[in-house]
């Protein structure tokens, strides 16, 4: 065969976008800097803590620390300007901040890299990443809490059915159920707020894998980039990834709150229970049924939770199987954080958006919250406070009473007096007291449950946490 058909016969074995052979290939699979860019501010500061310590240990000279200093706040501009152009064949954003350096200061960007490796130079740019990213996941639940809050104050009277199963089971306030999700999206905050604090250590040093002879002060970069201390073990530090799978744990455990949020919205907001309406900025028309106003965002809201799970699922595969220290494989660990802190600021925010701008329809809950005989656990604990019967008689006896106005298609508090005693002697009139939907929440004061008073107690301790 001649030359030119041989090469024409290998680069077919490629095809395609790999026309040029094996380093098409390898350029392709290996390159990072398509999604890595966007930790160009953290890969910068950290550099800037590493040559500020290199010189004040006497391991650089101070000349060559400002003009890197100068440098690479130069390279800081540019990419916040939109002028930096990132290069595939560098790789990542280390070596395209490194060669870019080079070029600004000369043969002091060399020195840069002292005493440390790729290695724990992209755990530290993704830890501090991470870390800025949960702090901001912070402050979005705290607004998110801070809606429910309000809601919960303007409605701990209005009242709703509660549900089990999907069907009615007592009546509860529309504050309480509120409330429900502040507890939610508080374990959400706690659970962010631990994880920060887990994280708060500093890889950078560690090296490749085995720390370095250079009498580095490993406490001194710590402090300057606003970690509580060093981490302890090189080996785990440049192989740790905890803090990007704790990361998207908790934004799979949040997401999942919020798709819980999301189908009660968009239950709610149908004719057939019609509690609430959405606003013009969080629904949308139908292309041919003009009656037609669509709950998009929950809907969306919703389907995050699986692209979020998702991220938490593949990084998990990715660390399952790898041995100590680094391996490459560690680098499809950026793309699925990205991705999942994404979708979830967009949930909390448009969740937020929804909360606050959505109508109570108080009357429709009212209507609806004494159906399916919502107080029949009322009328049972009556039994048994006023009348003396054990629980499991006051079930029965009750069970006969909903039988009754099931018959009759009444309440219960539509049936007689002497439709009651004929059930039960023992019953009087005070029975009415409780068959209400209003007297039934405002029964319910235990610590944690929905009499309007308790809910006011839950509001006022929430509102008194950071």
């Amino acid at each position: 065969m001649a030359d030119g058909a041989e090469q024409k016969s290998s680069n077919q074995m490629w095809g395609g976008r790999f026309a040029s052979g094996p380093s098409a290939i390898m350029e392709e699979i290996n390159a990072s800097i398509g999604f890595d860019k966007k930790l160009y501010a953290q890969d910068i500061r950290g550099s800037i803590a590493h040559a500020t310590m290199l010189a004040a240990k006497g391991i650089i000279s101070a000349e060559d620390k400002d003009k890197i200093i100068e440098g690479l706040n130069t390279i800081l501009s540019e990419i916040e300007a939109g002028a930096f152009e990132f290069s595939r064949k560098l790789e990542d954003i280390h070596m395209n901040i490194e060669a870019r350096l080079a070029t600004l200061i000369g043969p002091a960007a060399g020195r840069l890299h002292t005493a440390r490796s790729r290695n724990d130079q992209v755990a530290l740019d993704f830890r501090l990443w991470v870390k800025e990213e949960l702090q901001k996941t912070e402050a979005m639940l705290s607004a998110l809490i801070a809606a429910f809050l309000d809601r919960a104050e303007q409605h701990s009277d209005t009242v709703m059915p509660g549900f089990t199963h999907l069907q009615t089971a007592q009546p509860v306030t529309f504050g309480h159920h509120c409330m429900a999700y502040v507890e939610m999206f508080g374990r959400d905050r706690a659970r962010v707020r631990h994880a920060i604090e887990h994280l708060d250590e500093s890889p950078i040093g560690a090296a490749a894998l085995a720390g370095t002879g250079y009498p580095i002060d490993r406490h001194m970069t710590a402090n300057a980039l606003g970690f509580r201390e060093p981490t302890r073990n090189s080996i785990d530090t440049v192989s740790d990834r905890d803090f990007a799978l704790e990361f998207l744990s908790i934004a799979s455990i949040c997401a999942t709150h919020l798709s819980r949020l999301a189908e009660e919205i968009v239950i709610w907001s149908t004719p057939q229970f019609g509690f609430i309406r959405l606003s013009d900025a969080f629904s949308t028309g139908s292309s041919i049924m003009p009656q037609k106003k669509n709950p998009d965002a929950a809907e969306l809201v919703r389907a995050k939770t699986g692209r979020i799970n998702g991220s938490l699922v593949a990084l998990l595969t990715v660390m399952k199987g790898l041995p100590l220290a680094y391996s490459k494989d560690m680098q499809e660990d950026k793309e699925q954080v990205f991705d999942a802190a994404e979708s979830l600021e967009l949930a909390i925010a448009a969740m937020t958006g929804m909360i606050r701008d959505l109508e109570v329809r108080a009357d429709r809950m009212r209507a609806a919250a004494g159906s399916g005989y919502s107080t029949a656990t009322d009328l049972a604990d009556w039994l048994v406070r006023e009348a003396g019967l054990p629980f499991r008689d006051a079930h029965h006896v009750t069970g006969h009473a909903v039988a009754l106005a099931e018959k009759k298609g009444c309440d219960l508090a539509d049936l007689s007096l002497e439709e009651l005693q004929a059930i039960n002697s023992a019953i009087t009139a005070s029975v009415f007291d409780v068959l209400s939907v209003e007297a039934s929440v405002a029964s319910r004061t235990s610590f944690g449950g929905t009499a309007p008073s308790e809910v006011r107690k839950q509001i006022a301790w929430w509102r008194g946490r950071n």
